[in-house]
């Protein structure tokens, strides 16, 4: 259909038909290569996370997509490859917030909160992978630290703004607060490890001089 569309277009405009659908077959094969990597990484991401990266084989992915193994090895060359694409794909950009800098710390452990919530929550797909894979030179390993960086620099940066003495070990002190609240909430089954997490930040802001609202009473679940 989009061949035969480019085609009445190019005649139209007295240009090489022939040439023009040429490419036009091309640029379909390229949307339906592109349509089929995402639909491979969907099917990835959906097992890696709730089974487990070790308990997923490559010929998992393919047999619940209805492809061959071999198909499958032409977009992802191997399984590690696929690795790296599934937790590449999980990087999400920190939303920007207009609250202030102690509001936004707060509010990352709100929506840690809404995600352990979720349904399937089966906590940091970045920390699964690092504990599954066990090896730090892996690319995936490498994805995690890069991401746990970056949100501890988010904090950083967020308490230099507040003038909090050392803002370098307290944001540290968030980041455990928070990865801390993931592992007893995959033990208890308890979302509400967020909420405690998040007072536990709040207690450590003010002990570092940071003005903070108190908390308000929050419904319980």
């Amino acid at each position: 259909m989009i061949t035969q569309t480019c085609v009445i277009k190019v005649a139209h405009d007295k240009v090489d038909v022939k040439k023009n659908t040429q490419v036009c077959v091309m640029s379909a094969r390229a949307s339906a290569k592109v349509a089929m990597q995402e639909r491979i990484l969907e099917t990835a991401d959906r097992l890696f996370y709730q089974e487990g990266i070790r308990v997923v084989g490559v010929d998992t992915v393919a047999a619940e997509i209805g492809i061959s193994k071999r198909t499958l090895y032409n977009y992802f060359p191997s399984k590690d490859d696929l690795i790296v694409a599934y937790l590449s794909r999980r990087l999400r950009p920190i939303e920007a917030s207009d609250g202030s800098p102690a509001e936004q710390i707060l509010a990352d452990f709100d929506r840690l909160e809404n995600a352990m919530r979720s349904e399937g929550y089966r906590g940091c797909p970045f920390m699964n992978a690092v504990a599954e894979l066990a090896d730090p030179t892996h690319a995936a390993h490498k994805i995690a630290v890069a991401h746990k960086e970056k949100r501890r620099t988010l904090f950083r940066t967020l308490l230099k703004k507040l003038r909090a003495p050392d803002p370098d070990e307290l944001a540290t002190q968030l980041m455990i607060l928070g990865e801390g609240a993931v592992a007893q909430a995959l033990v208890h089954g308890d979302p509400k490890m967020a909420r405690a997490a998040r007072e536990a930040a709040r207690v450590l802001l003010l002990a570092a001089g940071v003005k903070v609202a108190a908390p308000s009473r929050r419904r319980t679940h």
